[in-house]
């Protein structure tokens, strides 16, 4: 294999004994014991989007998403979760407190063909019956949002993980991408919930798209860690003008997208009601951004390494498989065609001469 412009004999060197990487399990195991040890601590307390404080909101996300994407992953949920909560009103026979108390909740709304998950009455509460994907925390997360559907209405529910009739299925994530979330599928079998807004508000609200910047800015924690193994590798050795100019182009490109974020905060802060209605617009833009930069960064620092980063660094092979997937929350050609519409039909400053 090719070690892209490292020096002959260059390694890097495999995790330790005591590393929490060292194997996915113990990965998993750790990122369980972080989060549950966070949310103790009140470490999961953000400002809320819109508050003013929206850019220290993002930057926090980005700065765990660096350290561990799997562990950013599960704050993000649950910092997600609880703005939803604020927005929305928390229920009020609800199953927990929004925070404290050590509670760690999820946000499960994803929606692929295939899987339908109902939402019924049932002496005076609600139940919920189906399957749920791509469930991240499935098995640590003490209580979770869920959106399931009340006919052909889509609807938000919060619930209690731990009852009767909430059945994750340990086998449903085989991949080793984003292995340590713990993101499972989930049974539930006439499981109590509580309705959270009223039907559509969940889409309709706001904070959608706000929290789609949270995300977005957990893809940039991502991209950085992949990014600081080039870095790393350039103050080590003498790496060859090519290399070099990956890591320029990397510099530039995540730059880029951090300021965007700046810029987006600041947005948001200004109109978090979105009484301009630029929110929808804005998100697809910065999702779109960060997606390409992340993308461009796994495809620079791979060509300027080659394979050695990936064989004998554990830390930044998982940091590389955890980003590939993550990133595909953003849907490709999909969302860029929503984002083709959007901009259609808006006015634009780009556009004026």
């Amino acid at each position: 294999m090719s070690t892209g412009a490292l020096p002959a004999g260059a390694r890097f060197p495999a995790a330790g004994p005591s590393d929490p990487d060292r194997d996915a399990e113990q990965h998993r195991d750790w990122v369980a014991q972080e989060f549950t040890w966070m949310a103790a601590c009140g470490e999961l307390e953000l400002p809320l989007p819109g508050g003013g404080r929206t850019r220290a909101r993002w930057k926090a996300l980005t700065r765990w998403a660096q350290r561990d994407l799997s562990l950013a992953r599960l704050v993000e949920g649950h910092t997600d979760a609880v703005a939803i909560l604020a927005e929305l009103g928390a229920p009020g026979a609800g199953p927990a407190p929004v925070s404290g108390a050590g509670a760690r909740w999820g946000v499960w709304a994803a929606e692929p063909p295939g899987y339908t998950l109902e939402a019924y009455r049932e002496g005076g509460g609600w139940r919920l019956s189906g399957v749920k994907p791509f469930c991240s925390g499935a098995r640590v997360c003490t209580h979770a949002l869920v959106t399931a559907r009340e006919g052909e209405r889509r609807r938000l529910f919060a619930l209690e993980v731990e009852q009767p009739g909430v059945v994750p299925r340990p086998d449903s994530w085989p991949g080793p991408g984003m292995a340590g979330s713990d993101t499972l599928d989930v049974e539930l079998d006439a499981v109590r919930a509580v309705p959270v807004g009223e039907p559509g508000a969940y889409l309709e609200r706001p904070g959608f798209h706000h929290g789609g910047i949270g995300v977005a800015a957990c893809w940039l924690g991502g991209a950085r860690a992949v990014a600081r193994t080039l870095l790393t590798a350039a103050r080590t050795w003498d790496l060859d003008p090519h290399a070099l100019a990956h890591l320029g182009a990397v510099d530039a490109r995540l730059a880029t997208v951090d300021a965007l974020l700046d810029s987006a905060a600041a947005a948001v802060d200004t109109d978090p009601g979105d009484r301009e209605g630029t929110a929808l617009l804005r998100t697809m833009r910065v999702r779109a951004a960060v997606e390409d930069a992340g993308g461009d960064v796994l495809a620079r620092v791979g060509r300027a390494l080659g394979a050695a980063p990936l064989g004998h660094d554990v830390t930044h092979a998982r940091a590389v498989a955890d980003l590939t997937v993550y990133l595909r929350q953003h849907h490709a050609e999909r969302d860029l065609a929503a984002l083709g519409r959007a901009a259609r039909a808006a006015r634009s400053d780009w556009e004026d001469v």
